[in-house]
């Protein structure tokens, strides 16, 4: 293992400056925090040494192969290394062979380091295959090419991919003072002084590419004194000449296979999409002059042509398939012309994406599979029956050929998807669209027909079954909705590390794993019971994606706790949900402070009593007593206004609490409703004048008969199928 990175190569001759600066242990390393920065899932498997099978995709210059020097260093397995570019089936074999025996006979892992993986042809790339899946090697490969494109499906799909990003000027001007201070690798031993501006003008030109800086640094430093190397505390001068010499910017890179063809055909399709034909012009005549197919670049103008311009020039789809077209019978050189005019046309069009309201159409689909109203039923085969089609109005026996009626699924009434935009030909339909659709909401909404099938058993039997079916389905539906309001507020990319607290039910955990594979997802939870039943859930996961889990007493622990139970002290996100929260603000406040990294963010569900639902509502509107709902709701409003406490709590305290720990507060109100079932046992929780705030206020706030009425106003309700329960929660967001 010693050879593969050392600093001397075969002839005894010193590397490159850029091979002698490679990192040694991982906190050598410069950029990349998002995939090996503390707390990261990759920090983490190899600082254990439970690394497994990945693939490191990024530009050249980034450190892909020094983090390969990394693992060489970390591991305790035995590391081997190979280059696609010079390496064939034989040498695969020859490596297998060494790691089987190396296995069987002293139980030991090797990681076998591939340089340029996608130069592997398919035939090699399978000879790999199976000992990767078996565990005889570990593989750790390296791809300036997208792995998903460039390397067998099969060979991803058994890896994990972490892509490498371009360093930062920040970084690479650090890497450049490192390599001037060391003494052992760099150029420590001398004073190496840069004119003004001309190491900047390197660290820009090396355009995130590492390698490059290092390489130009050298020959800037080794070409400014003869002989090399320089008498010990020299001082060697680099001039603005100098540098610009020893560094040119690079061509201009395109790949009808790789990376450079996709990136560019983004830039082309960003273009038209933002209006710009002068930039849509210059990708496009790139993409033409470096050989891109025109078929596929009509292909993406198509899809252009709905998704982003739409409705706002329905004429804008003809246009480019006459083009495209166009092109088919002419070639080039002549075709340019049709695709400059397809390009300009898209360009300069007004843009509408509002087909993309299908894709919300389908969420809801796929959310639930809600059954055709009656009235829109086919009435050619069960009208008799059971009277499918009645009530349909035909719309063209009305005039303007159109009619008010209910289309959507009864669970969807007033639901909408689609939402015109103000652009072009779709500006002057939006006002008939919303029209109809007010009018249609007016006569839909205010109907209080639920729209359902009238059978033969009775309520007591299946009907209450039924209302259970609906109370669960209603009751998922809240809980995504819950949880999609939560990671819209928080946004949490790939590598992110979050903490969710009250994890108890997992809502939040799952959708954590899935949307931050790379990072760090830790959840609290109040009981071991409740732990063991989350562990059980993720085994599964391969051990290394699995959650960290640990029981706290408190919602928000102390940062040395974390760093005890999840190695990581700090987290980008703290998100959490609570029906109510007994917890002090100034508490929580305080205790989030240490516990969020630099630009972290705290998302908290939560609903305040204040804004919940009015018993004197559901005693108007449900059960028909105005008056007894009178006297209640003045009673409630007393109780809200003057009873403060624990679990009594609203967001202008929370907002408060968080202000003053230098927090920036921003506040989201979310209606909320559900169908609920009232029981006696709710009624003996509400009117209880002992134990229950509410019950003990209003005891003392109504007369006695009046107290007893509601309670059996309500007690009538009972049985008679759900209510709709409203309130609102608050989606509280505290940046640092």
């Amino acid at each position: 293992m010693g050879d593969l990175f050392s600093s001397k190569n075969n002839s005894g001759e010193k590397n490159p400056l850029a091979d002698r600066m490679r990192p040694r242990v991982l906190e050598d390393i410069i950029g990349q925090d998002h995939i090996v920065g503390p707390g990261r899932l990759l920090h983490r498997a190899i600082q254990a040494d439970r690394l497994s099978s990945i693939i490191l995709y990024g530009p050249p210059g980034t450190g892909k192969t020094s983090l390969a020097a990394v693992i060489a260093n970390t591991t305790q397995a035995a590391f081997e290394k190979l280059n696609a570019v010079l390496s064939g089936v034989k040498d695969i074999r020859e490596v297998i062979d060494r790691s089987d025996e190396r296995y069987r006979l002293y139980s030991k892992r090797t990681i076998l380091f591939v340089d340029e993986v996608h130069r592997w042809n398919k035939a090699q790339q399978d000879a790999l295959l199976p000992w990767v899946e078996n565990g005889t090697v570990i593989l750790v490969g390296a791809t300036t090419e997208n792995p998903f494109f460039e390397v067998n499906r099969a060979l991803v799909s058994r890896s994990r991919i972490f892509q490498l990003k371009p360093l930062g000027s920040a970084d690479l001007m650090e890497t450049a003072r490192r390599t001037l201070s060391d003494k052992e690798r760099g150029y420590g031993n001398w004073n190496v002084q840069f004119d003004e501006g001309a190491l900047e003008h390197l660290v820009e030109v090396a355009g995130g590419d590492a390698r490059s800086l290092l390489n130009a640094i050298e020959l800037a430093v080794e070409t400014s004194v003869t002989p090399w190397p320089p008498s010990a505390g020299e001082v060697i001068k680099i001039s603005m000449e100098a540098a610009e010499e020893s560094i040119q910017r690079r061509a201009l890179l395109y790949d009808r296979d790789g990376d450079y063809h996709f990136d560019t055909i983004s830039a082309f399709i960003k273009s038209v999409r933002g209006s710009d034909p002068d930039a849509a012009l210059y990708w496009l005549a790139k993409m033409v002059r470096a050989g891109e197919d025109p078929k596929f670049i009509f292909r993406r103008m198509i899809i252009l042509a709905s998704e982003d311009v739409g409705l706002a020039d329905p004429l804008a789809l003809s246009v480019v398939i006459s083009c495209a077209q166009a092109f088919e019978r002419i070639g080039f050189p002549e075709g340019n012309f049709p695709l400059a005019h397809a390009c300009l046309y898209l360009a300069t069009a007004p843009k509408s994406n509002t087909t993309m309201s299908y894709f919300d159409a389908l969420k809801e689909v796929e959310r639930e599979d809600a059954e055709v109203p009656n009235h829109l039923r086919d009435a050619s085969r069960d009208a008799e029956g059971f009277g499918h089609g009645e009530g349909y109005v035909y719309p063209h026996a009305y005039r303007d050929h159109w009619a008010a009626q209910q289309y959507l699924p009864t669970s969807l009434r007033g639901r909408t998807f689609y939402i015109p935009s103000t652009v072009g030909y779709e500006g002057k339909l939006r006002e008939d669209v919303l029209r109809k659709r007010e009018l249609q909401a007016a006569i839909v909404l205010g109907d209080s027909e639920t729209g359902g099938e009238f059978l033969s058993w009775s309520a007591a039997a299946k009907g209450r079954e039924g209302w259970f079916k609906r109370l669960e389905s209603g009751r998922s539906a809240l809980l995504l909705s819950d949880r999609d309001a939560i990671f819209a507020a928080a946004s949490p990319e790939r590598h992110d590390r979050v903490l969710i607290p009250l994890a108890n039910d997992g809502l939040l955990l799952w959708e954590s794993l899935r949307r931050c594979p790379e990072g760090l997802t830790a959840a609290l939870v109040n009981g071991q019971p409740a732990k063991d039943a989350l562990v059980r859930y993720a085994e599964i996961l391969e051990e290394t994606d699995k959650p960290l889990v640990a029981v706290s007493e408190e919602i928000l622990p102390a940062p040395d706790k974390c760093q005890e139970w999840f190695s990581c002290s700090q987290f980008d996100h703290i998100l959490f949900r609570a029906v109510r929260l007994t917890t002090e603000p100034e508490k929580l406040a305080a205790a989030a402070k240490p516990l969020l990294a630099k630009n972290g963010r705290l998302v908290l569900l939560f609903s305040p009593p204040r804004l919940g639902e009015r018993i004197s509502r559901i005693l108007a509107q449900e059960c028909s007593e105005p008056e007894l709902a009178s006297k209640l709701e003045q009673a409630e409003e007393a109780f809200f206004q003057n009873t403060t406490g624990a679990g009594l709590w609203d967001e202008g305290e929370f907002a408060a609490a968080f202000e003053k720990q230098g927090f920036s507060v921003e506040l989201q109100t979310i209606d909320q409703k559900e169908e609920r079932l009232i029981s006696e046992k709710d009624l003996a929780s509400w009117f209880n004048a002992e134990q229950s705030r509410w019950g003990i206020f209003m005891a003392k706030n109504l007369e006695k008969r009046d107290f007893s009425a509601i309670e059996d106003a309500l007690r009538l309700r009972i049985g008679k199928g759900p209510v709709l329960w409203r309130w609102k929660s608050v989606c509280f967001r505290a940046f640092t």
